[in-house]
């Protein structure tokens, strides 16, 4: 894969500093940055169903048949000078015994290497918005030291951020016995369930193959500007009911003192400023799982209309999706910004051969370093989205917990 190269190399995003950026305990914070957490879009931000565009145009609208047959198109083999490097960066981060969740670009040197990872930045925020590596050494490396360098590389895409109440900055997705049908409080990567077509509270996600399942757990994604599109050909009253801020969200109790415990939304809305892109917020599970809500009136049940969106989306989703399968060593990053992604359902080995494992990475790319403008307070902070419960410190497991 060789996407084009910026010109010129960006200044280390930690090196930058941000008004918005309130100063935190480094004996809790690490890095020196707090994970800003989920917030409600500011109301005045939300735009009407006639300010969308009729129709996407550009490398973010694209078709799984683009790229079905043109892996060269989107995955990257990592040769063994590239290998080398993250292995010599990783071996100096644990001799330095830094904490994971101290990881930065200012630790973890990648000379050569970030020179890609500027241009495969620059592709998953504003091209077809992801990326697929192969030939990452788990089976040599272990889960220490690969969780090292999967992290460090992280940190030339974006800063990690929090993704659960817990604090795990590294999580694990990983089927832990958990009910699938307790949607109020089970989130679904701790189960071996079908996961539908969504977003994660981040702008970038990144998966690392750790082991594979006996079968299923495969990946599909797809451009949520194609969706857009599409529906607005097949159904623009779907489309415009999506625009609309009448969609509910579950925090499912991880939230901080005296924040609510659902965030009232739109699924689809644009950028702050004029020729605003169109922004994608969804997940099904989040929606379905406040029955407890609106059982006691506290929020209104969902419309005709929206049950009929929510299943002419997954249904769009399904259909237009590019399908992939990932391999041991394999890590898939992604924008959570135009592109949605769903997991088959899956089936473990019997012991003693290991579970289905994926490490993974939620992280922020700030408006103030080229991410997109997002109509929330927090647009410009480092870390803005992810979950953050009071004052939880970040942690990096190694295994799911």
């Amino acid at each position: 894969m060789a996407p084009s190269l910026l010109e010129t190399r960006p200044q280390a995003p930690h090196s930058l500093t941000s008004p918005s950026q309130k100063p935190v305990d480094r004996k809790i914070f690490p890095d020196g940055i707090k994970t800003s957490g989920q917030h409600p879009p500011l109301p005045e931000l939300i735009k009407n169903y006639s300010d969308f565009p009729k129709e996407i145009k550009g490398a973010t609208v694209w078709k799984a048949d683009d790229y079905t047959n043109n892996p060269e198109q989107w995955v990257h083999v990592f040769n063994s000078e590239e290998v080398a490097e993250l292995s010599a960066a990783a071996d100096k981060f644990l001799t330095d015994k830094t904490p994971l969740t101290g990881i930065s670009k200012d630790n973890f040197p990648l000379p050569k290497l970030s020179v890609l990872l500027a241009s495969i930045r620059a592709e998953i925020l504003n091209g077809k918005g992801f990326i697929l590596f192969k030939g990452f050494p788990v089976e040599k490396w272990g889960n220490h030291k690969s969780a090292v360098a999967y992290m460090g590389l992280g940190t030339y895409l974006g800063y990690f951020v929090s993704q659960n109440g817990r604090g795990h900055v590294l999580g694990h997705v990983k089927d832990l016995g958990d009910d699938p049908t307790q949607i109020d409080r089970v989130r679904i990567y701790r189960t071996n369930a079908r996961q539908f077509f969504h977003a994660d509270d981040s702008d970038l996600v990144g998966l690392l193959c750790i082991a594979r399942a006996l079968e299923g757990g495969e990946s599909d994604i797809v451009s949520s500007h194609h969706v857009w599109n599409t529906l607005q050909k097949e159904r623009p009253d779907v489309a415009e009911t999506l625009t609309k801020p009448i969609w509910y969200f579950d925090r499912k109790g991880e939230t901080s003192v005296g924040e609510e415990e659902f965030i009232k939304t739109s699924v689809f809305y644009l950028e702050k400023g004029p020729n605003g892109r169109v922004y994608s917020k969804w997940d099904p599970y989040y929606v379905k799982s406040l029955d407890r809500f609106m059982n006691k009136g506290i929020i209104p049940p969902l419309s005709p209309e929206q049950v009929e969106a929510a299943k002419v989306l997954e249904d769009t989703c399904h259909r237009l999706r590019l399908h992939m399968i990932l391999e041991v060593g394999d890590i898939q990053f992604l924008s959570n910004e135009h592109v949605l992604h769903a997991r088959t359902e899956y089936k473990d080995h019997a012991p003693p051969t290991p579970r289905r494992h994926l490490m993974r990475l939620w992280l922020a790319t700030p408006e103030s370093e080229g991410g997109w403008k997002l109509p929330f307070h927090d647009s410009t902070e480092k870390k803005r989205g992810g979950i953050q419960v009071n004052d939880q410190p970040p942690v990096a497991p190694l295994d799911a917990e």
